[in-house]
């Protein structure tokens, strides 16, 4: 039988918030649960947000909550779990959706892209209608005196289905509800979309667990993956995490992160509380990590937002 192979992939810009703890918790739980692996791996793709002090400080707050790793994190050789060092694997595959026909040159701006008479989904999220798909490659010459161009790939009129551990069976048609969507930003930085199909598909991922905010992306990374001849892990989407008011918590807002909550409370408070929250524990009590395992199972987990008890964290 495969070994399970689940991973957290923190984005080191800012300090760790409870919902980031919940999502690593049940991804963690998840894999260890079906006596599997967890891998580590840093999503700091652009340098201008990402700090080696927040790296440094997730992988000390991992710790103290007894959330361990098998592989990766910053100590790993040659940077292998750090996307930053990865550029030339992306470029590879880049590459290869180059050579396929598949990208090309966008040198729209951020204001025509979110103007008001663009187009956007039923759920407000905008949606690219190909202003630069078709132009000559004359034109993009012309334009590239004025403008350095992102690159996008162009997606089929496919509808990728797939069924969610959490959520069920879900499905997204490419052409109507995505768009064609960036891989590469116009200052060279790879995008999250190719960076993270690829390093699931290469590093052996064969489960991902993420909050329900990126099921979306799930889709484009599936077909990325098949495009380019890599394997797809299974994906497991979870509720949201808000405050006791309802309020989605935001690293940018310095919402409950770990360095205030450890002055206060233990490791096995801050588990417990999650664990109920979330529905993984009838009623709320102080518990490790490791405590969880037996007890955890998908059917357990809450489809809806998860909120955290009224006052935690003050």
């Amino acid at each position: 039988m495969k070994t399970v192979v689940g991973r957290f992939a923190p984005t080191p810009s800012g300090k760790m918030h409870l919902g980031n703890v919940l999502c690593c918790l049940v991804a963690w739980l998840s894999a260890r649960s079906q006596g599997g692996k967890v891998l580590l791996r840093v999503e700091d793709l652009d340098p201008e947000r990402s700090g080696a002090d927040y790296e440094r400080q997730i992988e000390e707050d991992l710790r103290w909550l007894g959330l361990d790793w098998d592989e990766g994190g910053l100590e790993a050789a040659e940077g292998r779990y750090c996307q930053s060092g990865r550029s030339g694997v992306y470029e590879q595959y880049f590459d290869i959706l180059s050579e396929k026909g598949l990208i090309y040159p966008c040198f729209c701006s951020r204001a025509e892209l979110h103007a008001a008479d663009a187009p956007h989904l039923s759920d407000g999220r905008y949606f690219y209608p190909g202003t630069c798909r078709n132009l000559t490659p004359e034109e993009a010459a012309e334009k590239a005196k004025k403008r350095k161009p992102a690159w996008r790939v162009k997606v089929p009129d496919e509808t990728v289905r797939f069924t969610d551990l959490h959520y069920g069976p879900y499905a997204e048609n490419l052409a109507a509800e995505c768009g064609d969507f960036v891989i590469r930003r116009a200052d060279g930085v790879f995008a999250y979309q190719l960076a993270t199909a690829v390093d699931d598909g290469l590093m052996g991922v064969t489960e991902v667990v993420r909050g329900r905010d990126l099921i979306g992306s799930t889709a484009r990374q599936l077909w990325l993956q098949r495009t380019l001849g890599l394997p797809s892990p299974v994906y497991g989407h979870i509720p949201l995490l808000t405050d006791w008011d309802g309020r989605r918590l935001s690293k940018r807002d310095g919402d409950l992160d770990l360095a205030r909550l450890r002055e206060k409370w233990r490791p096995e408070e801050i588990i417990g509380m999650l664990a109920e929250a979330a529905g993984i524990l009838p009623a709320y009590r102080p518990v490790s990590a490791w405590e969880l395992v037996p007890l955890f199972s998908w059917g357990k987990v809450k489809k809806g937002d998860v909120r955290l008890p009224e006052g935690f964290g003050q």
